[in-house]
């Protein structure tokens, strides 16, 4: 297989359910350009470095437009642009407007305060298995848990979830490069979805504005820092990207950790009888089977000589993170799953002024969900391997994962 057809082959749901032996042969060209003329980088180091060079652009509007683009959904100029599709200056300032009220140095205890409330979370779903002997993972536990937690943190109604559930399913569908239908119908159901969520949150903004509480979307309507305060179009973009950040990668953290965990009962065990374990556990998780498989839309904004190839001005570029996760000359026995790992730098928060300011939130999650969930199920067991996989190969992770068990401990 040649590496121009490479890429294909990765987003194919034909291969979902294990795109590694794919990433293996892609790294044999750790740059490479693809027949539609993106260029693949799929080694950690060479990632790493671009995710760290102001050469690389993650605004659309900087790229060269490529034979059969569709128009990409941030050049309707009636949405607004989210601040993780935009460059420095103008993502730095949003950036930090949209973590004062989350973490340091402003709030550094947000999410450590959050710590009982969600393991009271955890407790609650599992609890609601009583009288079960088999379970949706997904839809049962790692779909609720991270919703939950997200609208708690940002002071959405829980009753609306159902509501941008919707909303966020239309919008996701929009990174997936081979969706099953057309590119125009697909960037027609984002948009409008977009537009939905948008309306919703205006109205929400604005209740918060003139009753705030002690959450997020309070304070970023009411804060006053040193960067001033957001407009109204940006608070409605942040909110857009927060409530659907803030729960699609957990969803498939959680999901795909149960699903490792199950995969490898030995290590599942030694959780149950070591709750300590799930820190570095979940740091495997991050790198052996990550959330976000790879990023795609970057752009040269000048050419870039990388491991011996030149990606030219204007060029689209994809960094595929699960690859260099695995990459054999960063990580030794690199397709192993090893949760005592050492020096596990990984990528699956991504690197540079676009890491995830949501990491800390995202990895309490995980810790406390596959700690209780190995604690209480007893002899779980996979009923289907592999599971079905969401379509989505930019978001991986099971779409249903059922899992049979004796009985539910206390």
């Amino acid at each position: 297989m040649t590496s121009g057809t490479l890429l294909r082959q990765i987003t194919d749901y034909a291969n979902r359910a294990d795109p590694y032996p794919l990433y293996t042969e892609l790294r044999r060209t750790p740059v490479a350009r693809q027949d539609d003329g993106v260029y693949t980088v799929s080694t950690y180091w060479e990632i790493l470095s671009l995710l760290h060079d102001p050469r690389l652009s993650s605004d659309l509007r900087n790229r060269v437009p490529q034979p059969g683009d569709a128009l990409p959904l941030e050049e309707d100029p009636s949405l607004p642009v989210s601040f993780i599709r935009l460059d420095p200056p103008e993502h730095d300032r949003l950036r930090r407007l949209a973590t004062r009220p989350f973490g340091p140095p402003k709030c550094p205890r947000r999410v450590f305060n959050m710590r009982g409330e969600l393991t009271r979370m955890v407790s609650d779903l599992i609890d609601g298995f009583q009288g079960r002997n088999q379970v949706d993972i997904v839809d049962d536990f790692a779909y609720p848990f991270p919703v939950a937690v997200i609208c708690k943190l940002l002071g959405v109604p829980r009753q609306d979830e159902a509501r941008f559930h919707v909303w966020a399913e239309a919008i996701v569908a929009a990174l997936d490069p081979n969706p099953a239908e057309g590119p125009a119908e697909r960037q027609r159901a984002s948009q409008q979805a977009r537009s939905e969520m948008g309306r919703y949150l205006a109205e929400l903004i604005e209740e918060h504005r003139h009753v705030p509480g002690d959450d997020m979307f309070s304070a970023l309507a009411t804060d006053h820092g040193p960067d001033g305060q957001m407009t109204p179009v940006e608070l409605i973009a942040t909110g857009v990207l927060l409530l659907i950040a803030g729960h699609e990668t957990t969803v498939n953290l959680i999901s795909n950790g149960m699903l490792t965990l199950l995969r490898h009962p030995d290590v599942l065990k030694r959780l149950r009888d070591d709750p300590g374990l799930a820190v570095p556990l979940v740091e495997e998780l991050l790198r052996y089977e990550p959330p976000v498989q790879l990023l795609p839309q970057r752009t040269a904004l000048d050419d870039i000589d990388i491991a011996g190839t030149v990606i030219p001005k204007g060029a689209p570029i994809w960094l595929v993170l699960a690859s260099g996760n695995r990459d054999p000359k960063r990580f030794p026995d690199a397709e192993r799953f090893e949760p005592e790992r050492r020096d596990n730098q990984h990528l699956g928060f991504g690197s540079g002024i676009h890491y995830c300011f949501g990491a800390p939130l995202a990895r309490l999650e995980a810790q406390l969900a596959l700690t209780e969930l190995a604690r209480r199920l007893d002899n779980p067991q996979l009923v289907n391997d592999p599971p079905p996989y969401r379509r989505n190969p930019v978001l991986r992770g099971p779409r249903h994962l059922s899992v049979a068990f004796d009985d539910l401990l206390a």
